[in-house]
């Protein structure tokens, strides 16, 4: 499936020309202070992240906000690393050894069981901050996925920079104890799980929303993913 990728740079000025890199066509990702033109997609009255905040920003502008379980994902050529956050608690999850529809799918089921709402998928960045060859394939993925996503129940989709979170995994692990053969298996979603980390520390800033260029998966992503009703009783 062809995918579109859209990255805006933040405006100084109503008048400033928006720069615009376009990959494929069914989605595209926008950085969290961008603001669209009405032209580039369709009609919006606000910047994206003030129509779908993300959890982290969420969490920052009201610290007693109880919602919001975010889906860590670490994509590999052949293994991907999940983690969760739930509340105040980031853990490793589970590594998936599957590719293609095969993982669309069983993230979906994942989110659906553990009632995420938002899916923080790293992306990949040399040491200086620009983007790799690796970077276009999980972009590409990201972009397919995200429609995906988006059709099944609203859920959103946000670019996170990982660079050096492997890293960050490995240390982790060593200072926990946790035995070579053990790391081996569970790298994956401890590097999720920093992916979270990063997210959640910077409160969101420098991520990347990935939006579906349909206008209906646009207002199923504004709609968001079915509410809990035991744990948002006043909604």
């Amino acid at each position: 499936m062809a995918i579109q990728s859209i990255t805006l740079k933040p405006l100084l000025s109503p008048i400033q020309q928006i720069p615009l890199h376009i990959q494929n066509p069914n989605s595209i990702s926008l950085p969290r202070r961008s603001q669209l033109s009405i032209k580039a997609l369709s009609s919006v009255s606000a910047p994206w992240e003030e129509q779908i905040p993300p959890n982290a920003l969420r969490r920052k502008r009201d610290s007693s906000w109880r919602g919001g379980f975010s889906l860590g994902v670490d994509l590999g050529l052949s293994r991907t690393g999940l983690a969760l956050s739930k509340g105040f608690s980031i853990r490793p999850l589970t590594v998936l050894e599957l590719r293609g529809q095969k993982l669309e799918l069983r993230l979906l089921d994942i989110a659906e069981k553990e009632e995420v709402d938002e899916f923080i998928i790293g992306l990949p960045k040399s040491s200086d901050g620009n983007e790799t060859e690796q970077s276009n394939k999980v972009r590409s993925v990201a972009g397919r996925f995200a429609v995906r996503a988006a059709e099944s129940r609203g859920w959103r989709v946000y670019l996170q920079d990982e660079h050096g979170t492997s890293a960050e995994a490995l240390d982790h692990m060593i200072a926990k104890g946790v035995s070579k053969s053990a790391r081996h298996e569970r790298i994956d979603a401890y590097a999720a799980m920093k992916v979270l980390e990063r997210y959640f520390s910077y409160s969101g800033k420098g991520i990347e929303l990935v939006v579906p260029k349909q206008v209906e998966l646009q207002n199923k992503l504004r709609k968001g993913p079915p509410k809990d009703v035991d744990f948002f009783p006043e909604e």
